[in-house]
């Protein structure tokens, strides 16, 4: 659940164009909806308290219980793709996807022609063309 929550904030928040008060629509879904619920209460006091996200490091622990059920499904044979993604997106958050996903983007390069981020080492990010493909360092 809060997976979906953030991620449906997040698909409101990224049209600037809407001018959407994120904080205004999880107190409205708090008392309106019917996806209330203690999570979303939780959501819709930290945006209302106006904690600066920008301050905040994208990391989300891995305290165990996550793991817990994803293996238990896996034993007893019981579908649970969402809590599974769940935790596999807890891991990706933790750099733990890092090094793959700069091979996709190398591999993406090499088939499609997609730009490839590099960081140059001065803390900001550049595009290149794929017709640099893996020339050094990422």
């Amino acid at each position: 659940m809060m997976q979906a929550y953030a991620e449906g904030m997040s698909l409101l928040n990224a049209k600037k164009e809407f001018g959407i008060d994120i904080a205004a629509v999880s107190e409205m879904w708090r008392h309106g909806s019917v996806v209330r619920s203690w999570l979303l209460d939780l959501l819709a006091d930290a945006l209302k308290s106006g904690t600066a996200l920008e301050h905040v490091k994208p990391v989300v622990a891995d305290s165990g219980e996550g793991r817990w059920t994803a293996i238990e499904a896996v034993e007893q044979g019981i579908p649970a793709p969402v809590m599974s993604l769940a935790l596999m997106m807890r891991f990706a958050s933790q750099g733990n996807n890092d090094y793959a996903a700069k091979l996709l983007a190398l591999m993406r390069a090499g088939f499609g022609g997609h730009a490839v981020q590099r960081d140059n080492n001065d803390g900001s990010d550049h595009s290149n063309n794929s017709n640099d493909k893996a020339k050094g360092g990422d």
